[in-house]
């Protein structure tokens, strides 16, 4: 929307507060980010993408849980072993 009326408007800040306006969103700031996310996710402004974005975080997650489970793994080794030496052997 911003980039249709672009043309109309003294700015580019202009078209933003105008769209702002026609969406009923609070601060032309909002439509001003939802621009530049759009402008970085077409290619057209460096930066990382939405996509990269959420594979960075889903690999965050994968990775905090597999540290968990390697600390449990851990801890049960430990635990078994442990009580493997303090048995008498036959």
């Amino acid at each position: 929307m911003v980039a249709e009326i672009r043309a109309d408007q003294d700015s580019e800040w202009a078209a933003m507060t105008r769209v702002s306006e026609l969406l009923g969103v609070g601060t032309p700031e909002t439509v001003r980010k939802w621009v530049r996310r759009a402008e970085v996710d077409g290619g057209v402004r460096p930066g990382v993408t939405s996509e990269e974005s959420a594979e960075v975080k889903r690999l965050k997650r994968e990775n905090a849980e597999l540290r968990r489970a390697n600390g449990i793994l851990k801890a049960a080794a430990a635990a078994f072993f442990g009580a493997e030496l303090d048995r008498p052997s036959h």
